[in-house]
């Protein structure tokens, strides 16, 4: 089941946060950057703003939250993004994340584009969203909480794109 979060599911998603993180990034990025980036990012204060201004979803498996995804909403140009996806590693595999996928995708009705940005050695969430249609656009260095990465850009066409 699928639905949409509350307030009451902060410390949960904080949880499923913590613990997807570290078995997806472990050996990818240092401890205390994880660390640093999870302090920030799901901090109640970033929690309320995303709860207001993004598509918050959560994954329920026999009533216990599993997964969230946080999409936020169009844009004037019709882009919307895929912030977060994350489930907890007993769960993967098992179509959570496709629904996720699903249901977010069905809020962004006006929309033409959903990027979603990936660390480029994350090969099991490349591989994820390449099979749910998304395309590699670009990949890309840069600095994650102070740590140089690499980032892999993806989108996935809401509406075909104009020919021009």
């Amino acid at each position: 089941m699928i639905r949409s979060m509350t307030r009451h599911d902060f410390e949960t998603v904080r949880q499923i946060a913590a613990v997807s993180y570290d078995d997806t990034y472990e050996g990818i990025l240092p401890k205390e950057v994880q660390e640093s980036f999870l302090t920030r990012a799901y901090a109640s204060p970033m929690m309320m703003k995303r709860l207001e201004k993004t598509t918050m979803l959560i994954a329920e498996h026999e009533g216990r939250p599993v997964g969230f995804a946080n999409f936020t909403r169009v844009d004037e140009d019709g882009d919307a993004e895929l912030t977060d996806i994350y489930l907890l590693p007993d769960y993967q595999g098992m179509g959570f994340g496709g629904a996720l996928l699903e249901a977010g995708i069905s809020t962004l009705e006006d929309g033409h584009q959903l990027f979603v940005y990936v660390d480029s050695q994350n090969e099991g969430a490349r591989l994820f969203y390449e099979k749910q249609g998304f395309e590699l656009l670009e990949e890309f260095d840069e600095l994650f909480e102070g740590y140089p990465t690499s980032t892999a850009q993806y989108v996935y066409y809401l509406k075909a794109p104009a020919l021009v």
